[in-house]
């Protein structure tokens, strides 16, 4: 037997009804400290840095997502 429960809900209301904590203060700092890096016109080496300390695993994160981007300009044969 198959059951399929479909609930029609926003993602904050299905956030509170698990109990999961509010993100949203720790998001909109990373956004606005990435906004004022990006405004003040750093080089691209020092926004690698920082997206590299900011990223999830750091370094083996960074290289997931350069593989990826590697990836996806190639056309399979």
């Amino acid at each position: 037997m198959k059951i399929n429960v479909e609930v029609d809900c926003t993602p904050e209301e299905a956030r509170r009804a698990m109990g999961l904590p509010d993100f949203t203060p720790v998001h909109e700092r990373y956004v606005a400290m990435m906004v004022d890096t990006v405004d003040k016109g750093v080089s691209p080496e020092v926004l690698e840095s920082m997206m590299r300390s900011w990223a999830p695993m750091g370094e083996a994160g960074m290289n997931f997502w350069r593989q990826m981007f590697d990836m996806s300009g190639k056309r399979p044969e």
